[in-house]
């Protein structure tokens, strides 16, 4: 191939003005989900379990919890029980008795959780506080088998499992939703336009003096204090359409993939590029030094370096102002660069300061 194993150009067509529902381009400050963790014990397994200290010491505390005070020195055999965390994320406005979908992951050397069953598991909110509880069988799509020579086949990941609606909310999150006289919209990309534009959006359907960008992200929204008038309110506004600005010119470069992806805005300025196609080789061929028998010497390693410098006929490309993404794309690939050639053209350019947008590797 001349030029990239991966090239991806984005938004080579003339632009095109997209509007967007205000409820897919900004979320509501303090309207979020929240996270969940806990540690508890999956059993049931076949034989696929650990036996590790820690395993036993919460087994021993399990059985304890239930009055079951096992013999002084007695180590019972677990190996059908592994400790896991357990997390899941509480949605916003989610009541007391419902159930949220829970994620099991094993903490220690158990081979698969496949066929396991989690029990009773307590999971906590940042406060340390207790919001849900955790139980059921879990769903595992992985899988692993060992042979007797020492082969072993692993399939997707086995030491993690899922439990559809595993977990029955206990206390529900206190939110800002129905307090205050307003409400602030977040925008998912800051920027001053979409900010600015979003603001005109809601004034033209409510009113002069109902929103208010506060900066490039958020927007301030007079909202009223009825919580019922409020979502009925909000209805209204989530649906509303705005025209979003364009993004920043930008060109991405993905050095480990070769992967680049260039913005539509992206201009080159006035300069000539030249790709050398110099070639130098370097081949190291040891040779022995043996002294005449009369004479008085040892034998000796000698190097013997062959150089040998190459110039490929390559031509010089010269850009006029204003020049498009596409006809940069073109003459690269008639120079016929490799990905780390396309990426050091790219840093030329920019640190000659002809590339007309924001260089990013990531």
């Amino acid at each position: 191939m001349k030029l990239l194993k991966v090239l991806i150009l984005s938004l080579l067509l003339s632009p095109v003005v997209h509007a967007e529902r205000l409820k897919d381009i900004a979320d509501i400050q303090g309207v979020r989900d929240n996270q969940l963790i806990g540690y508890g014990l999956v059993v049931g397994l076949p034989g696929t379990g650990e036996k590790t200290r820690y395993t036993e010491q919460t087994f021993m505390t399990m059985l304890k919890n239930f009055g079951i005070n096992l013999p002084s020195g007695v180590r019972p055999k677990i190996k059908n029980i592994a400790v896991v965390a357990v997390h899941a994320d509480m949605p916003p406005f989610i009541k007391p008795g419902q159930t949220i979908d829970v994620t099991v992951s094993s903490l220690g050397e158990a081979k698969s959780l496949r066929g396991g069953s989690l029990l009773q598991t307590f999971l906590k909110g940042v406060d340390g506080k207790v919001y849900a509880i955790a139980q059921g069988s879990l769903v595992v799509s992985g899988f692993s088998a060992d042979g007797m020579d020492g082969s072993k086949v692993v399939n997707n990941t086995p030491t993690v499992g899922r439990i559809p609606n595993g977990a029955i909310v206990e206390r529900e999150v206190p939110s800002p939703f129905g307090t205050g006289d307003y409400l602030t919209f977040n925008l998912h990309d800051a920027d001053f336009t979409t900010a600015k534009r979003t603001a005109e959006a809601i004034n033209n359907l409510l009113g002069p003096g109902i929103a208010r960008a506060l900066d490039a992200s958020s927007i301030q929204v007079t909202a009223p204090r009825d919580v019922s008038q409020r979502v009925a309110y909000l209805s209204t506004l989530e649906n509303i359409q705005v025209e979003q600005a364009d993004e920043a010119a930008k060109v991405i470069v993905n050095s480990r993939t070769g992967t680049i992806v260039v913005g539509k805005d992206v201009r080159l300025l006035p300069a000539a590029i030249t790709h050398g196609g110099l070639t130098v080789t370097i081949a190291e061929s040891p040779q022995v030094s043996q002294p005449n028998a009369l004479a008085n010497g040892n034998t000796a390693v000698t190097q013997n370096s062959n150089i040998n410098v190459s110039q490929a006929d390559r031509r010089m490309f010269m850009f006029n102002p204003g020049t498009t993404l596409d006809e940069l794309v073109r003459a690269v690939n008639m120079v016929g660069a490799a990905p780390s050639d396309v990426l050091a053209i790219l840093e030329a350019l920019k640190v000659a300061g002809a590339l007309h947008g924001q260089l990013i590797v990531i």
